[in-house]
């Protein structure tokens, strides 16, 4: 079974290290030991937890768009824009997460794309890959 040292919890969660430890004293989380003595969470456990929280997330919340039918919605800052004569890079961070669009300059130009604009990127795809990341065993 995958578990996760508090640290990897708390970012996985989006929270600090001291929340995590809160909600298990409150009884909203379960820790464990690792084989190392340390303080740990079941994957099993982050997942349950995470289903509980609303879709969208805080920023969503704080930072109502229009409504769309996309599921995949990230809302963030844009962070840089690089265009070119036809092409426009945007880059968005919306939480832990960077997110890249290829857009044309002329739409990123009507929107009014720059570093500091609030901006909700959406994915709409038929195929998603998904990977395992490298890490240490707690």
């Amino acid at each position: 079974m995958t578990r996760f040292r508090i640290s990897e919890a708390a970012a996985l969660l989006g929270v600090s290290d001291d929340t995590v430890r809160r909600w298990a004293d409150q009884g909203r989380l379960e820790l464990g030991r690792g084989a190392n003595g340390m303080q740990v969470v079941e994957g099993a456990e982050l997942a349950r937890l995470l289903a509980e929280q609303p879709e969208g997330g805080a920023l969503a919340d704080a930072f109502p768009l229009a409504r769309a039918s996309v599921r995949n919605r990230f809302v963030g800052l844009v962070t840089a824009v690089q265009r070119d004569g036809v092409m426009a890079q945007v880059e968005l961070r919306a939480g832990p997460f960077r997110i890249v669009s290829l857009m044309s300059r002329e739409a990123a130009d009507e929107l009014g794309l720059e570093p500091g604009v609030l901006a909700a990127a959406s994915a709409k795809a038929t195929v998603v890959s998904v990977e395992l990341p490298q890490r240490a065993d707690p």
